[in-house]
């Protein structure tokens, strides 16, 4: 039996992939086994959102042929749909699969390991046109965690200035209905907790079917079809969350009242230069319609700073948004200059140090929103209905409400307790608060 050792850096996309690819593996009576031990196959699934991105994913690469330098290394994802040649360049690679046909590793991978004197014409590579590929037939069975992230949409066709992803990921395809409700029945049949729909862009699901079926539509359909089953909805872009969208999905019972929208500036001048598709106002109104019909929901984002161009009045704007629209968290980071993009050529590049500065703003005031929240959450006391995920370091139980607030609850537990409870949706009241996180009693 070959041990197969995998790592995933980026989304919740790359994740769902990887844990596919490793079902694949077991299938062919392989044995999954962390990454750091010394494995017969690596799998590396790659990310090329930032620079940072690709230097961690070429440092990984290097880690798994120090390991062991007689396995077999297949690295994919999108670093290598955007730049195979550099990964070609590290001596110890034997296979490059770009975003595409990814299961393909299993039997290329284990062929390699049968048939070493193959080896010599490495590496293998296999980047294919992302642009005329279909959705790739892709599902689990199983989840490692109370939450099963489903893929059910690739590609984007945004071609927002800053990003490289519309490059690695294609168009949009889209995952046919019949697949996604099957995987998600099963996985709630399975004793799974919560299933989150994912995809490069979430919302332009079912874009390109021939009959119009949208994300809303699929989101009311698992209703009716999983009535126990709840549902969270991956990143979605503000404008595609508007008035047909919620008109939908308001009266679902199973979905979760929390919304992560790909913002990325407060600042119309900044947004228009990214080339994104709504305004500050248009997002602000779709949030409130969001508001209005699931009046607990809360909203998490992704804010970046120091776009080409971004003047002090564009950051103030965005620190604004990220009041007005109440943010219960926010992923704040640096733009990251990337090669075959627009915005790499754009006058106005921002110093490093002025990033730094900006980001450690963006986060004491998303901070400070954040307490806001949960100091209201505290003193309306009312009981929150929360999933049972982990222990922490110190034996508390580690939840997440239905609108995603961060729990902890106030009583230490043995295995045997955790054990009942995990996966489980449990009604909690808060107590008290800090450091994000909202520490509770079972009701």
């Amino acid at each position: 039996m070959y041990t197969v050792g995998l790592y995933t850096l980026g989304c919740k996309v790359s994740q769902y992939e990887t844990e596919a690819i490793g079902e694949a593996f077991e299938k062919r009576g392989c044995v999954l086994s962390p990454f750091n031990s010394k494995n017969d196959i690596y799998v590396i699934n790659t990310c090329t959102v930032t620079a940072e991105s690709d230097r961690k994913s070429r440092q990984f690469i290097r880690r798994a042929i120090k390991q062991n330098p007689d396995a077999v290394i297949a690295v994919l994802g999108c670093y290598s749909q955007r730049s195979p040649g550099e990964i070609a360049k590290i001596a110890g690679v034997d296979i490059i699969i770009g975003t595409n046909d990814k299961l393909t590793v299993v039997d290329k991978a284990i062929e390699l390991l049968e048939n070493r004197a193959e080896r010599e014409e490495l590496p293998y590579s296999h980047i294919t046109d992302v642009n005329a590929a279909d959705f790739e037939p892709m599902s689990i069975e199983r989840a490692p965690r109370t939450r099963a992230y489903v893929k059910i949409e690739d590609g984007c066709e945004c071609k927002c200035t800053y990003c490289a992803i519309s490059d690695a990921r294609g168009r949009v395809r889209s995952k046919p209905r019949e697949d996604v409700l099957r995987e998600v029945k099963a996985l709630f049949d399975s004793g799974i907790g919560e299933v989150v729909l994912t995809g490069i862009e979430t919302g332009s699901y079912g874009r390109d079917f021939t009959e119009k079926y949208t994300l809303a539509d699929l989101i009311v359909e698992l209703d009716s079809l999983c009535p126990h089953g709840r549902i969270r909805l991956g990143s979605l872009s503000p404008e595609l969350v508007g008035e047909e969208f919620v008109s939908k999905v308001r009266n679902t019972k199973n979905l979760l009242a929390h919304f992560h929208l790909s913002m990325q500036s407060g600042s119309d001048s900044v947004l228009r230069a990214m080339k994104r598709r709504y305004t500050r106002e248009r997002a602000l109104e779709n949030i409130k319609r969001l508001r209005d019909a699931f009046p607990i929901a809360n909203f998490t984002t992704d804010l970046m700073v120091g776009f080409p161009g971004e003047s002090e009045a564009d950051f103030l704007d965005t620190c604004d948004f990220l009041v007005k629209a109440d943010f219960l968290d926010a992923h704040v980071f640096a733009y990251s200059k990337r090669e075959r993009t627009p915005a790499a050529t754009f006058d106005g590049q921002i110093p490093e140090e002025v990033k730094r500065e900006r980001s450690a703003e963006l986060i004491r005031r998303k901070n400070e929103v954040r307490d806001a929240i949960l100091d209201r959450l505290l003193k309306a006391g009312a009981p929150l209905l929360a999933i049972a995920e982990s222990l922490d370091k110190d034996g508390l139980l580690a939840m997440h409400s239905e609108s995603f607030v961060e729990i902890r609850l106030l009583e230490k537990l043995g295995k045997k307790d955790f054990d009942a409870l995990v996966g489980k949706w449990i009604i909690v009241v808060p107590v008290s608060h800090g450091g994000g996180i909202l520490y509770c009693e079972k009701l």
